[in-house]
């Protein structure tokens, strides 16, 4: 019912910045938040930051607050992820994910991958020192 495909990954040097990208399709009417997961070797996914589709409420991990940012475009066609002043311990393959829901009782994404049910492929970020 809903497609999502995720891309921007890359090589960038610690301290540099580069952007992903998000584009759900499908049933996305159905979807209340978006989000970005990441997964490095030999260790658990982790969420990183997330946005509601109809609010635009936003969270974050506390390892990623103020370095990097979460935003759709006015169509809400597509979700971004700017992450600036990365370090090596950002290296890791970076996932977008749909939920419907519900909402909670704040209005902001879940944190949990369980609460998601549409991801994309993955796309690998890695950060050299």
């Amino acid at each position: 019912q809903v497609q999502v495909v995720d891309s921007g990954g890359g090589l960038v040097q610690a301290g540099g910045s580069l952007r992903l990208s998000c584009a759900a399709s499908g049933r996305t009417l159905t979807i209340y938040a978006m989000g970005w997961f990441r997964q490095a070797p030999g260790k658990e996914r982790e969420f990183v930051a997330g946005i509601t589709s109809t609010e635009g409420n936003t969270r974050y991990a506390d390892s990623v607050t103020g370095r990097f940012t979460i935003s759709r475009d006015n169509a809400k066609t597509m979700m971004y992820l700017q992450m600036d002043s990365l370090k090596p311990e950002d290296t890791a393959v970076y996932t977008c994910a749909a939920s419907p829901g519900p909402p909670n009782l704040a209005r902001l994404p879940s944190d949990r991958p369980r609460d998601y049910d549409y991801w994309g492929q993955g796309t690998q970020v890695t950060v050299s020192s």
